[in-house]
């Protein structure tokens, strides 16, 4: 089971849904790093789910512990080790699933892979809830970034057909972003947001769920880093994005809509700032070219899939009997998964450019 990535910079991932903790192993920081706890603290926040009827109601506090590679607050060279203690599992609520698995989630695909013995309980291995120790990594990697001037912001660019204000790809407003971000539905649009809001919970009420995109924006990452062909900046964003439970697609710049452009429009002319900087007057290739930052803003799209675990009644069969069987699923479940998926998608952003760095 393969739950590391990178290189310079090691991330390994434990843990499930509902063992008694979840964890990170974060390995090639530097030691003497500054860890601001409060800021991270408030950073696992924004994936924790809310007192609302837009995310799980399941409470966990999400209070991270470090083990190891952490002293007063700084790095000390060797490999970091943070967990979080797993207080609000309800593993009777998927006591069905042992039989029946749920449609379009991995509890079949796991039992095919590793047998019976896989954990199954709320997800297991493969659970969002994975994402909370990959926000502690992503979480101090946006921390070392700053301090080299550069930020990570995303937003809800959509969610079902309600689409938010786009942003200049250029300069995006960071202001706009940072109040996005306080939003119960994170995006820049306020009117947008309580549309989404209000779609989102009569979704809930009928037992459904629907997907969403999130845009994330790169600002300050300097030039002349990444690579061609397999270790692109592009090509190790989405080998770790598509890691994140629920991804389904990944798009860099324009994306798929620059496919309908002709070349004339979708190049991005260059020409000199007032600094005597080289830059593009537009920004379709996202910020990478050949592989390799250009120094323009970098910006993706991901697509989340709705949660496919749903409380309408579903198709599925019953692996004892080899009969097709109604699935009804218990326990606790967002509604829309790109909501605290966001945090998310920053902190690998923030991981995987980090080790272009080093």
């Amino acid at each position: 089971m393969s739950s590391s990535f990178g290189e310079k910079l090691k991330v390994t991932i434990f843990g499930a849904s509902h063992g008694s903790h979840i964890g990170v192993v974060l390995e090639g920081l530097d030691a003497g790093e500054v860890i601001d706890q409060e800021a991270l603290a408030q950073f696992m926040q924004r994936r924790a789910p809310k007192k609302n009827m837009l995310s799980t109601q399941r409470r966990e506090a999400d209070t991270v512990t470090f083990v190891s590679g952490v002293l007063d607050d700084k790095t000390s060279g060797s490999p970091l080790c943070a967990l979080i203690q797993n207080t609000d599992a309800h593993s009777k609520d998927y006591a069905n699933l042992e039989d029946v698995p749920r449609p379009s989630h991995a509890d079949y695909t796991a039992r095919l892979r590793f047998g019976e013995a896989v954990d199954l309980r709320g997800g297991g291995h493969f659970s969002g809830r994975l994402t909370a120790p990959l926000c502690i990594a992503g979480g101090i990697a946006l921390q070392l970034l700053a301090r080299k001037g550069i930020e990570i912001y995303a937003h809800l660019k959509s969610v079902g057909e309600g689409e938010d204000s786009p942003l200049d790809v250029l300069t995006p407003d960071i202001h706009l972003l940072k109040v996005a971000q306080g939003r119960a539905v994170p995006m820049v649009s306020e009117a947008r947001a309580r549309e989404v809001e209000a779609l989102i919970k009569t979704l809930r009420q009928e037992g459904d769920s629907v997907g969403g995109v999130i845009e994330c924006f790169a600002l300050g990452f300097p030039r002349g880093k990444g690579n061609p062909l397999f270790d692109s900046i592009e090509s190790n964003l989405a080998k770790v994005l598509f890691g994140v439970s629920g991804v389904k697609g990944v798009s860099f710049g324009s994306g798929f809509d620059g496919v309908r452009h002709r070349g004339s429009e979708e190049n991005d002319p260059f020409s000199v700032d007032d600094q005597g900087q080289i830059i593009t007057k537009k920004n379709n290739s996202g910020g990478i070219q050949g592989g390799i930052s250009n120094g323009m803003p970098i910006y993706f799209q991901v697509a989340m899939k709705p949660t496919p675990s749903i409380a309408k009644i579903q198709e599925s069969i019953s692996l004892s009997k080899n009969i097709p069987t109604d699935l009804r699923i218990q326990g606790r479940h967002d509604p829309c998964i790109a909501i605290r998926a966001i945090p998310v998608i920053e902190a690998v952003c923030a991981l995987v450019l980090l080790e272009f760095l080093l």
